[in-house]
């Protein structure tokens, strides 16, 4: 039986799970394998229908959690981008739930499952009565995404991936790609979503984009 704790945002390898109840959704963190990732279980409360995102790791944990807490209602599972630190649980998870699976077209070719669905900007995902919609991130990978929420309250929860955490955006591997994330981040996440919108990284503890505005002119300086 796995233990929910409260939610601080702060998890850890084999520590328990974290659930946070907001309205009309609940969220499930957990962090699976040796790269502390970040799973995310998506629960719509009206409906039990839920999602997953990123099956990164520990396959066995993910499918224990999904089947304590989403037992038949795994709707669909969600890779943020294809880093295989991403995906390694991806396939066992896929068999043992029979979930459909979804990423973008320019990250689908090195998953292990090839995905049910495209995900493109401006999509929308809808699991019971909630809808996500996804962000085109570029830099971290070409087809990397990010998934909005916004709760019953008005509240936003953003779903980054690697492509945004406390402290700066994801690791890029040239000035271009760098160029191309700070961009997106800035104009489609920033320039978008209000400062309490929370991010919910694919490694880490959460922040809020009240807390990381002030940096981005120290981001762009940098260059990383």
């Amino acid at each position: 039986m796995i233990t929910l704790d409260a939610y601080t945002g702060h998890v850890s390898p084999g520590s328990n799970p974290q659930q946070r109840a907001v309205p009309g959704a609940r969220i499930v963190k957990m962090s699976v394998g040796q790269m502390d990732n970040n799973a995310y279980l998506v629960q719509d409360t009206a409906t039990g229908s839920s999602l997953l995102i990123d099956a990164a790791n520990e396959p066995e944990r993910l499918l224990e959690l999904i089947g304590q807490q989403a037992a038949g209602r795994l709707e669909l599972i969600i890779t943020t981008h294809q880093h295989a630190d991403h995906w390694f649980g991806l396939e066992k998870v896929v068999a043992g739930t029979s979930a459909a699976t979804a990423a973008h077209e320019l990250d689908a070719e090195p998953l292990p499952v090839t995905p049910d669905r495209l995900l493109a900007e401006g999509d929308t995902v809808q699991v019971g009565e909630l809808t996500l919609g996804a962000v085109h991130l570029r830099g971290h990978t070409p087809g990397s995404v990010a998934l909005v929420l916004t709760d019953g309250a008005g509240q936003v929860h953003l779903f980054t991936g690697d492509s945004l955490f406390p402290g700066g955006v994801g690791r890029t591997t040239t000035p271009a790609d760098f160029d191309s994330l700070y961009g997106d981040v800035t104009t489609k996440l920033f320039d978008r979503f209000p400062d309490e919108t929370i991010v919910y990284p694919g490694h880490g503890d959460d922040t809020t984009l009240g807390a990381e505005r002030p940096h981005l002119g120290e981001w762009r300086e940098r260059g990383w």
